[in-house]
This record gives C-alpha cells, sequence and structure tokens, in this order.
C-alpha cells in the first residue's frame, strides 16, 4: 500500500503514471465520464491530481501555500518559470501545470507487443506470449475492459476485489464515494497494463501478489457473490495461465525512462 510521510498508510495501491494522460474514447459509450484520475476518478484532469497527493494529510502533507511559499524562496527556479510561463511568478496552478506536463511525457511504447502487431515483426514475442495474446483477446475476453493503446476503456468496474463476505459489504467503496451511484459501490478504475509487470502487488488494494495470481482471480470468475456481468469462469488451463503471464510482460516497453537530474535550483 501507498506510504506517505511519517510512514503513514493508504488504503490503496499507488497508481502507476506511465501512459497516464493516454485514454481510450469508446464511441457511443453512455458511461464515459470524460478524462479521470485516480482509482474512484475523482480527479477530472492531470493538474487536479497532481496537486492532491501533495496536500493530502497521509501523502506529503505539504499545504499548497506552503508549497508555494517555498518555491518562491528558491530563486533558481526564476529562470525556469519564466522560460515556461513568460514570468518568473510561481503558484500553485503554475507549479500543477508543469507537473502535469511531466507526468504526460511518461509514456511506453515500442514493446514487443508492439513491434509484433504493428511492426510486423514475427520473432518480437516469443510464441508463448503470442499465446497469451489470442487468450487474451478473445477466450479470456480481458480487452473486453482492458481495450485500446494503454488497455484501458478508462470505466470503472466492481469485480468483487475488497467484497468482505461476512459483513457483505466492500472494504472500500470506490467509485461510490464520488459519484454516491448504489451501481458504482465497490468499482474502480480499469488500470491500463503497460509494463504492468513492474508494479506489483496487483488490484487497488495490492490483495494479490502475482501477474499470475491476477489471471487466476479472473479465471476463476472474479468474486461469485459480486461480480459484474462481464466476468465469468474462463476454463484456462494452467499453461494458458502462463501464457498471458507471458504476453502482459511483452508489454514492457520504452520511451518513459530518463535519469533524475544531478543538480536543482537553488
Amino acid at each position: 500500500m501507498a506510504t506517505g510521510i511519517r510512514g503513514q498508510k493508504g488504503s490503496r495501491k499507488t497508481p502507476s503514471i506511465i501512459n497516464l494522460a493516454a485514454r481510450t474514447v469508446i464511441p457511443g459509450e453512455p458511461r464515459d465520464p470524460g478524462p479521470t484520475f485516480f482509482w474512484d476518478g475523482r480527479a477530472t484532469s492531470l493538474e487536479a491530481q497532481v496537486l492532491a497527493p501533495i496536500a493530502d494529510s497521509k501523502e506529503m502533507g505539504f499545504e499548497h501555500g506552503a508549497m508555494v511559499t517555498r518555491f518562491s524562496g528558491i530563486r533558481g527556479y526564476d529562470r525556469y518559470f519564466t522560460e515556461a510561463f513568460g514570468s518568473p511568478g510561481i503558484t500553485a496552478d503554475r507549479i500543477a501545470s508543469a507537473l502535469a506536463d511531466f507526468v504526460r511525457t511518461r509514456r511506453s511504447g515500442n514493446s514487443p507487443f508492439d513491434r509484433w502487431t504493428y511492426g510486423g515483426d514475427g520473432k518480437a514475442m516469443s510464441r508463448e506470449a503470442q499465446r497469451g495474446s489470442e487468450i487474451f483477446f478473445f477466450k479470456g475476453r480481458c480487452a473486453t475492459c482492458h481495450t485500446g493503446f494503454n488497455f484501458s476503456d478508462s470505466l470503472f468496474h466492481r469485480i468483487g476485489i475488497g467484497w468482505d463476505p461476512a459483513t457483505k459489504t466492500f472494504k472500500d467503496p470506490g467509485r461510490f464515494a464520488v459519484t454516491k451511484d448504489p451501481q458504482d459501490m465497490g468499482a474502480f478504475k480499469t488500470p491500463g497494463l503497460r509494463e504492468v509487470d513492474k508494479r506489483a502487488p496487483y488490484m487497488h488494494d495490492g490483495s494479490l501478489a502475482t501477474l499470475k495470481d491476477v489471471v487466476e482471480f479472473y479465471n476463476r470468475g472474479g468474486h461469485p457473490e459480486v461480480r459484474n456481468g462481464r466476468i465469468a469462469p474462463l476454463g484456462l488451463s494452467q499453461a494458458d495461465v502462463d501464457a498471458v503471464v507471458a504476453f502482459l510482460n511483452s508489454l514492457n516497453g520504452e520511451g518513459y525512462q530518463d535519469r533524475p537530474p544531478m543538480h536543482f535550483p537553488r
């Protein structure tokens, strides 16, 4: 789970920022909420998303006014803000704009899957990963939700993670906390799958340790008491499960890796 200041633990796993700005728009989808961020979609822009953890008392605990005061006291930032915005003035909105634009550059592509699918390189993926791709898109029906370039429909689904059979409730209300719609109780945003093998543990609560655990969860059909209509037992063999995992590993790409700055403004 996410760990913030003073070792405080959050209740959710930190989502990846890789391809966070990429959003699949499904034509005619009546439930499309527009751009949303966080597991529950409570932020509707990247600028709002990047500012929220800064002020959150369990994450960075840094009130936005204090943040601006600190940045304003570092004269070395003046020229960077002038270059970006035309003047040296530092505001929370400008900080959010700069952070959001950085996040927009964190994009992954040219993975083995991309080279195999779009580049026509028949050797870019192993035979096992190729078979896993076929299972993912057809027998497994994974692409029903994990669709588009980033393998996410950008919608919210209830799959049973976090359900407490004893109390018949969800430990985390998910999207319901934002919309107050009973149909959103326990629903969370479909995560993208680029670089997914680097993001263990999995699900919004980090309750599944490995990608194999995730595939096996779906193979069982999710939680029978609360799964949605898109999820049902898949009947995959162990070899099928391993092939899907191999396919997911083929989504590791390039373009987002960089080195952190050696020096910071003073």
